[in-house]
């Protein structure tokens, strides 16, 4: 008689059912009983729970094609462990012709066979439920020390062999610089082929994409969270975010699934997330297309008015950007420069280690004591091995905290009065039509707009009062808009991947640079270069970035001591 071979392991523990074992017994029974074994079918880490196993149901397939006899297995709960399962299938393959035989039950084909039949499954069942038991309250009891359950660690995590999670400083070196450079401006497209350039993997071994990305963002371990069926347990994780720094990011995150696209293929929409609705207080959106004309329009428009529940006018983008720059560009005088650049190099200067920082040397410090207290204790012959336990254990924390220390020291960088003097006055000097100094003007100094048809508002970033613009030419910004985009059939929204708003933090916390050590060259942002002073071995800093770090220190160390004259 043909017959085949089936075997299957399940995740968990497996001794002599291993594949191995399985298919040495089956084939020492096949050739005893003169059955002649014509193909394998073999399930690795698939559940008997359950017959949705690739294996499996390419054998009951197969079995229309009446190549085989017979279906032998190492014993029955090989087959499967659920009863109703086992009598479908069986069901099918007698259907062709095709029995099951058990190599390690020897049961017959009378009566008596099939009552013992059906009591060996419904031990199966029985002992397959049992063991989903003691796993499920293993598992719950792990849950409870907050130690591993075998699934993959994540980014920036690694586990001992007493299930305890430990910090991979590597990993977490990656993890950090993914929030710092979120936080700090970029898009999670750029992040990506940064990454990916690089060779750097997700914990899975795979190139990052978008959604696990996104699932890293989002993933609360990294600020101390153990997670196990929806239950987070604070302190639970070695922490490698502050929980200013992952708030940040999560505000970004909420704030972009509603947010317009600041840019689609050529054009960039500068006022993006700063531009509102003076009536309704809603986001105005950037929005291109073809007017009746045939000429291409870009220009910005309300969200409500797009739902018919706002009368604002929709506004030419340029124009709009252009008068906005203007406004804003009056903050640049000589002795706004330079009390900006004082005031941030101050900071710079003054009490530089973050909270964190001094976090981790205090617990690296006390680590050191203990230590020492736990030698001298030894010195003294105190329950030698108990001490040397303990001082290993000391040990290893201690390196976990220089990895977290290594982590935060890696994005402090010192920025001097002069480079940001000089930046300063290359906005202030720069072309009035280039995108790059527009762009820089806006992100440093402007918080909001707020437009109406007459008037437009502004909230700039150093000045502590709103200013009211009373001389908006409302005929020119409009002019040339054909009568469908002033109305209500707006052209193709800009709505997707739109960027992070730059959001107002703590200074010292967003110091994220891209430095470049040789010459100065292409980078993934057209834009110019930050001068640098002295003897410095930076040859650039990325625009935007600085243009972040300038538009913090603007808003919460001079905010109120910026000269505007309104002319």
């Amino acid at each position: 008689m043909n017959v085949v071979i089936y075997a299957r392991y399940s995740s968990h523990s497996q001794t002599e059912q291993s594949i191995e074992g399985q298919l040495h017994t089956c084939y020492e029974y096949a050739k005893n009983n003169g059955y002649l074994v014509v193909g394998e079918y073999i399930d690795r880490a698939q559940s008997g729970t359950t017959d949705s196993r690739a294996e499996f149901q390419r054998m009951i397939a197969d079995s229309d094609k009446h190549t085989f006899e017979g279906v032998l297995v190492y014993q029955l709960d090989r087959f499967a462990h659920n009863r109703y399962d086992s009598a479908i299938n069986k069901a099918k393959l007698k259907k062709n012709g095709v029995r099951v035989i058990s190599a390690r039950e020897n049961i017959s084909d009378d009566a008596s066979g099939i009552l013992v039949e059906g009591v060996l499954e419904s031990m199966a069942e029985y002992y397959s439920a049992e063991l989903s038991q003691k796993i499920r309250r293993g598992m719950d009891i792990n849950a409870e020390k907050c130690l591993s359950n075998g699934s993959n660690p994540g980014l920036g995590y690694r586990v001992d062999e007493e299930r305890r999670f430990h910090i991979d400083p590597e990993g977490a070196a990656v993890v950090r610089e993914i929030f710092e450079q979120y936080a700090s401006g970029k898009t999670v497209t750029e992040i990506i082929q940064s990454l990916n350039a690089r060779q750097i993997k997700t914990s899975q071994g795979k190139a990052f994409n978008k959604n696990s990305l996104h699932r890293l963002l989002r993933n609360r371990r990294y600020i101390g969270y153990y997670i196990y069926k929806g239950v987070e347990t604070p302190n639970g994780m070695p922490r490698i975010l502050e929980d200013e720094l992952f708030e940040r990011v999560q505000h970004i995150l909420n704030r972009n699934k509603k947010a317009p696209a600041r840019s689609r293929g050529r054009e960039e929409y500068l006022l993006t997330t700063k531009l509102f609705c003076g009536y309704c207080r809603e986001m105005m959106t950037g929005y291109g297309g073809t007017g009746k004309s045939g000429k291409a329009y870009h220009y910005y428009a309300c969200n409500n008015f797009k739902r018919r529940k706002c009368k604002k006018k929709v506004i030419n983008k340029e124009k709009i950007e252009n008068r906005v720059v203007l406004e804003c560009r009056k903050l640049l005088t000589d002795s706004n420069i330079e009390h900006i650049a004082a005031s941030v190099a101050a900071v710079c200067e003054s009490d530089w280690d973050t909270i964190s920082v001094k976090r981790i040397k205090a617990a690296i410090q006390e680590t050191d004591t203990a230590i020492e207290n736990l030698w001298k204790a030894l010195e003294k012959g105190q329950a030698a091995d108990m001490i040397t336990e303990r001082i290993e254990k000391r040990q290893k924390e201690k390196e976990e905290l220089q990895a977290q220390l290594a982590i935060e020291m890696n994005k402090q960088v010192r920025l001097s009065a002069p480079d940001i003097r000089a930046y300063l006055y290359a906005l202030k000097h720069g072309d009035k039509n280039d995108e790059n100094t527009k762009r820089g003007i806006i992100n440093i100094f402007l918080r909001a707009v707020y437009l109406f048809d007459e008037t437009f508002t502004l909230i700039l970033n150093g000045s502590d009062k709103p200013i009211v613009i009373d001389d908006i030419l409302l005929d020119e910004i409009e002019e040339g808009l054909d009568d469908d985009l002033a109305n209500h059939n707006l052209c193709s929204s800009l709505v997707a991947d739109a960027p992070p708003k730059k959001e107002r933090h703590d200074f010292r916390r967003v110091f994220l640079f891209v430095v470049q050590s040789a010459d100065v060259g292409t980078s993934n942002y057209d834009t110019p270069r930050i001068p640098c002073s002295g003897t410095e071995t930076l040859k650039g800093i990325i625009m935007y970035n600085f243009e972040s770090i300038l538009s913090l220190g603007v808003f919460w160390y001079t905010a109120k001591d910026l000269d505007y004259t309104k002319k």
